[in-house]
């Protein structure tokens, strides 16, 4: 039985008892009669300025850039010209039924890189639902992956760049040490020569000096020779000198030899 029927029964009753006195009288049933109180009229919920939800702020990262972050959260509601490098995300909402909304999210580029998210004022934001939150936690193990990949990357990078650095360190020592051997065997080499051209040098002055000195032995042999030849010359020259002033006097002594050869003895005495 509905509440209509109910009403239609008890509306007639006084009508029915009338005409029947002897019709029993039905119960007491205030329970369910309807509430005949006016209803409240319904107000909707007034919202003035950037509408955020926790879910979105906690998508916020440090290094995010502009672009990224007007397409994460939407539009500032306040850029104050003197100091663009801030964005102001305010919001005054009024709710039926409900505890109002009165947040402000400040984020700080340096050089149009997020910086700096001051979240302190978002306390009256609504908490975050079921689904919300379960989305969240699915988000927060896809960026911990994200990072402990790139964690991973970058600890392999850094092996990577210290072998490339080692190796680097060993082929240039390696490249000096090839260098210095080289330029330690041209040093040699240019000793070695030097030496040669020394030694060829020394040899070609013994050479010359050997030469020199059989050349001036032959010239001082030569010397001595003619001085030998011209001595004897000398000797001839005086031995015939000698000999034409002796030869009269030999031709004499001849002659008297001969002569007493001829002449007998006893004459000597009277000559």
């Amino acid at each position: 039985m509905n509440k209509l029927t109910l009403v239609l029964l008890s509306l007639s009753l006084p009508f029915l008892s009338a005409c029947t006195p002897s019709m029993p009288t039905l119960p007491d049933m205030p329970n369910l009669l309807p509430d005949m109180s006016l209803p409240t009229l319904y107000k909707d919920d007034v919202q003035q300025g950037s509408v955020l939800t926790r879910f979105k702020i906690n998508q916020l990262r440090v290094g995010m850039s502009k672009a990224q972050v007007q397409d994460l959260i939407g539009s500032p509601s306040i850029i104050d010209p003197f100091h663009s490098n801030q964005w102001d995300y305010i919001n005054h909402t009024t709710r039926h039924e409900r505890s109002d909304i009165h947040y402000r999210l400040a984020l700080k580029f340096t050089q149009d890189k997020l910086a700096t998210i001051d979240s302190s004022g978002i306390v009256s934001l609504d908490k975050m639902t079921d689904k919300e939150k379960a989305l969240e936690e699915k988000r927060l193990i896809v960026e911990k992956a994200k990072i402990e990949t790139e964690r991973q990357a970058k600890i392999k990078a850094e092996k990577l760049k210290k072998a490339q650095a080692a190796k680097r360190i060993k082929d240039e020592k390696l490249a000096a040490e090839k260098l210095a051997a080289e330029k330690l065997a041209v040093e040699k080499l240019a000793i070695a020569n030097a030496q040669e051209a020394k030694r060829i040098e020394d040899e070609k002055l013994a050479i010359e000096k050997a030469k020199a000195q059989v050349k001036a032995a032959a010239e001082a042999e030569a010397l001595k020779n003619s001085i030998i030849l011209e001595q004897a010359k000398q000797q001839e020259i005086e031995a015939l000198k000698v000999i034409k002033t002796q030869q009269p006097k030999q031709e004499t002594l001849i002659k008297k030899e001969q002569q007493s050869i001829k002449t007998p003895w006893y004459k000597f005495w009277l000559d």
